[in-house]
């Protein structure tokens, strides 16, 4: 099984079928019962890894050359079909293939995507080392400084999912001019939302900061002001990058980002490395050197649009009716994705009301943590990639589903205990790393057990979460996050209330990702969920479309 990219496309030039599946190796048909079902039903849909990815077409389009092709394919026997199947090297998971062989595959086909989602944790990881070593202050100010620039950020998540989904849709259909559209909107929507972010941060980026800290961390809210106003400057390429890279994912092409992605990472290294310790910008010049980066990497990811004859640089201003499907497409997953960020929001705030030393400490310990949670995003991408056709595909298989499943979480068990240990040891055997000062080391090893339960259980998380969004269970994975949110907000405040201190907040962050998981492992093993329900009206499947 070749499985190098996350988006797949059963599209093919030359033949047209209901049900043929095809991959990069071979195609293979069905009998000719079902072509005759195809001349009965005007439209067809063709057997794809990912159900955005939907061809549909007229029967009085197809040329007279490609019907010809059809009628051969039909007159093709139905004996010959196991011996094709076996010669398909595995295009789909195989209910007889071994767990090994399967985890094998999900590996290879996540571990390119990996680097997509470590560039960002890395910036912040690499500006919080380089912090450390200077002033414990501003190392502070770092904690509510991202937190308003990248958490804020999460609030226009929804730009990538209707990105990813409309155009991995217009492909499908061959429509490269709804693709221009669809990119040009979207781009338009990210312009307007960077300016918008930008005038804020200006406007009440110190009055926001003051608010979250507290007015008696003047030393603490100045630094980290400064740090947001020069981030600020990048929120334009910020949402406008998010909307190329998306569109390149949902070209097949994850290379380009990548790349992209990798020389943002290098020169924020440098140039945090330059400003900060041999000019002594301090926070100053961490935050230049994070803005330089987003631009550039927003000017790379425009720049490959073109490679692949779309102009990244075109706009047009969405419809009332294009913007409200927009919203529709991603408004449960932005309630889920919000709550997540409202939460790791109120760890920072709490951990700001302890003191410098303890909220110092916390930055490090929340970036070494989301650098290592973030290589369980892979088998999120996986399940949504995969289980779409397993569950409401044209060829269905809910028993193939569920072993997927199962080496999914397997290989997040074993993911999560490796990046437990590694993630647990950086922190408590090389502290100096990030700070030399012993106080904050020694807030650091308070939270070192709360800190590596969390991380441990995060990959699985991932891995259900994802196949929860490829069966469309929207309504309950939005509605559940809600619900962890609220008792697990509660449970801090019981917890800081109490003078457990930062532990207390670790603590918490435990009981949430462990309350994620359980509940999301029972929803799946229901015998009424989707995994083993035959009734897909249930999770109102309908036109089928990508998350």
């Amino acid at each position: 099984m070749n499985l190098r990219t996350p988006f797949h496309y059963s599209y093919h030039p030359n033949f047209r079928t209901t049900n043929t599946k095809f991959s990069r190796n071979s195609i293979f048909p069905k009998p000719a019962l079902r072509i005759l079902e195809l001349k009965i039903n005007p439209i067809f849909i063709s057997n794809c890894i990912s159900p955005s990815h939907e061809v549909t077409r007229s029967i009085d389009q197809i040329p007279p050359i490609e019907e010809e092709r059809e009628e051969n394919v039909a007159a093709v026997e139905e004996s010959h079909l196991p011996e094709e199947i076996a010669e398909n090297d595995g295009q789909e998971f195989s209910e007889n293939e071994s767990l090994w062989t399967q985890m094998v595959e999900i590996a290879k086909f996540s571990g390119p995507a990996v680097g997509l989602w470590i560039c960002g944790p890395l910036m912040s990881l690499i500006d919080t080392a380089v912090i450390g070593q200077g002033s414990s202050v501003e190392l502070a100010a770092l904690g509510p400084g991202t937190v308003f620039c990248d958490y804020t950020s999460y609030v226009f998540m929804f730009l990538s999912i209707a990105t990813s989904n409309l155009v991995a849709t217009s492909l499908a259909r061959q429509d490269k001019n709804e693709v221009q559209h669809q990119i040009s909107i979207l781009l338009f929507i990210g312009l307007a939302g960077g300016f918008l972010m930008l005038f804020f941060t200006r406007l009440y980026g110190p009055w926001a900061l003051a608010g979250f800290m507290g007015a008696n961390r003047a030393d603490v809210t100045t630094a980290a002001n400064t740090y947001v106003q020069i981030r600020g400057l990048a929120w334009p390429a910020v949402l406008i990058g998010w909307v190329a890279q998306s569109a390149s994912l949902g070209m097949k092409d994850s290379w380009g980002p990548l790349k992209a992605l990798a020389v943002a990472t290098a020169i924020n290294g440098i140039g945090d490395i330059v400003l900060c310790r041999f000019l002594g910008y301090g926070i100053a010049g961490a935050a230049w050197a994070t803005m330089v980066s987003q631009v550039v990497a927003a000017y790379m990811m425009v720049k490959a649009l073109s490679s692949k004859g779309y102009n990244g640089f075109a706009i047009s201003i969405p419809s009332p009716d294009e913007l409200l499907d927009i919203f529709k497409l991603a408004a449960p997953v932005f309630v889920t994705m919000m709550s997540k960020v409202a939460f790791y929001s109120l760890l920072v705030y709490f951990a700001t009301s302890m003191g410098t030393k303890t909220v110092a400490a916390h930055q490090v310990m929340i970036q070494v943590y989301c650098m290592c949670s973030v290589f369980g995003e892979p088998l999120s991408q996986t399940a949504q990639s995969f289980m779409p056709a397993m569950i409401y595909g044209a060829n269905r298989n809910l028993a193939k589903a569920r072993t997927l499943l199962k080496s999914l979480v397997i290989i997040g068990a074993l993911s999560g205990l490796i990046l437990g240990s590694i993630g647990t040891c950086v922190p408590w055997l090389f502290p100096k790393i990030f700070s030399p000062d012993p106080e904050v080391i020694q807030e650091m090893h308070k939270v070192l057990i709360p800190y590596a339960l969390a991380l441990c259980i995060t990959p699985s998380t991932h891995s259900l979460e994802g196949t929860l969004l490829a069966g469309r269970d929207l309504k309950f994975i939005s509605m559940s996050m809600s619900g962890i949110f609220c008792v697990g907000t509660l449970v801090l405040l019981l917890l800081s209330k109490g003078g457990y201190g930062l532990t207390g907040c670790w603590s918490t962050l435990v009981a949430f990702q462990w309350a994620r998981f359980s509940i999301a492992l029972w929803r799946l093993t229901k015998r009424n969920g989707i995994l083993y329900s035959e009734d897909l009206t249930r999770f109102q499947v309908g036109k089928l479309k990508s998350i």
